[in-house]
């Protein structure tokens, strides 16, 4: 099919992308304050992703994306959190929901809201917000405030949940609706501060007043159970297996990538103060000569490396369970589903572990300081930490049990 909008770099290859990320991270690195000062990426750093195409990665050739695979997204994704995580936090919780709009909207839908240049990167949550009410045949009006809309100052559209008004005042609101809303019906709310973590990711709220859309950018669906199994409109309309995938092993494959990075930042700092930390009795030897120092660094690396592999493979896996859904060779449900998110979540688990119990808890309590970049590390990762995503851990792993057994899981919060 000819693209309706080309790419700005046709000949981008998935090497030179993944390239990109890793020139750009000693940049991010020094930016880290300022990104924590602004709440936000600078704006020099939007700029630096939208000329790498960074946010294009997942986007329809169609509609001006490279329609890169998962593996790619995510490898691209741990490299920017190397460099900052806050950065990478915000990059991925724009560049990705455009997978989603491209799976599960129609072609009309998405021929407006990809517009003529393709220019779409949005910010979503999972928290349903009020009811949509119709306003005619063709629109619906939207009121509230969506807290946590990662990436919301750079975004240009914000993909939200809210819930189908009530047929008759008094009964109970309908089924969730996906909606899909441009910037100028929402406005940013200047309220991300005070965050122990991720404080230049820019998760601030997103609030709508009358926002008006077309009724047909809105999906009678929810993000955690899109209609994808057998295809999508998607994979219809753009050829690629890839745009019916499951949402939810997704997303805690985003935040593994941000967890996985933000380790690899901490080892990177670890080694860089153990070389410039020199002994009180020994003033011509620093803590790099040190075999226990040595080897805390070296275990670590040995964990993050194979959290690092383990998400790549599972992210192939998520790619793999596309295709076999869309030949009709085996369904990608619940339970797919649950397997490949328990596996990315384990992922992000293992990075958090080793970074909080090895990296931090013996650089010394001179980088717990303000300032120190140790520091930021252990605030970034511990707020991932607290994140919807690993907090259902103990109910996914039930799920994957009660799966395993034949036992029904959906009814597993």
């Amino acid at each position: 099919m000819t693209p309706q909008i080309a790419p700005p770099e046709p000949g981008l290859t998935e090497a030179q992308i993944v390239e990109r990320a890793v020139a750009l991270r000693p940049v991010l690195v020094e930016r880290q304050a300022e990104t924590e000062r602004l709440t936000r990426c600078p704006q020099a750093t939007h700029e630096d992703f939208l000329r790498a195409g960074f946010y294009r990665i997942l986007q329809p050739r169609r509609y001006g994306g490279y329609e890169f695979g998962l593996p790619v997204f995510f490898s691209v994704v741990t490299e920017v959190a190397r460099g900052c995580p806050s950065s990478g936090w915000a990059l991925s919780l724009t560049a990705a929901h455009v997978l989603q709009v491209a799976s599960v909207f129609g072609e009309r839908a998405q021929d407006e809201i990809f517009g003529t240049d393709g220019d779409f990167r949005a910010a979503s949550t999972l928290m349903p917000v009020g009811v949509a009410r119709p306003d005619g045949d063709d629109h619906v009006i939207l009121d509230g405030t969506w807290p946590y809309a990662s990436g919301a100052p750079y975004s240009t559209h914000y993909v939200g949940q809210t819930l189908c008004a009530p047929a008759e005042p008094g009964d109970a609101p309908g089924p969730l609706v996906l909606f899909c809303a441009p910037r100028p019906v929402w406005t940013v709310v200047d309220d991300w501060h005070g965050v122990l973590g991720l404080r230049g990711s820019g998760s601030n709220s997103i609030r709508m007043e009358q926002a008006r859309i077309p009724a047909h950018h809105t999906v009678e669906a929810g993000l955690l159970d899109l209609p994808v199994e057998g295809g999508s409109p998607g994979s219809d309309l753009h050829g690629n297996p890839m745009y019916a995938g499951r949402a939810p092993s997704f997303f805690h494959g985003e935040l593994a990538a941000v967890m996985i990075g933000t380790a690899y930042a901490a080892a990177d700092e670890y080694a860089r103060v153990l070389d410039a930390r020199p002994l009180t009795q020994e003033p011509d030897r620093t803590r790099a000569d040190l075999h226990d120092y040595q080897r805390n660094l070296g275990e670590a690396l040995g964990v993050i490396h194979t959290a690092h592999a383990a998400l790549q493979h599972t992210a192939r896996e998520w790619m793999e369970a596309c295709r076999r859904n869309v030949l009709g060779e085996a369904p990608f449900g619940t339970t797919e589903d649950n397997r490949l998110a328990l596996m990315f979540l384990n992922a992000g688990r293992m990075a958090w572990d080793v970074l909080q119990g090895t990296l931090f808890r013996t650089a010394g309590s001179r980088h717990a300081r303000d300032g120190e970049r140790m520091q930021r590390y252990f605030r970034d990762a511990a707020t991932y930490w607290t994140h919807i995503g690993p907090s259902m851990a103990e109910p996914l792993a039930r799920r994957v049990g009660c799966d395993r057994l034949g036992l029904p899981s959906g009814h597993i919060p």
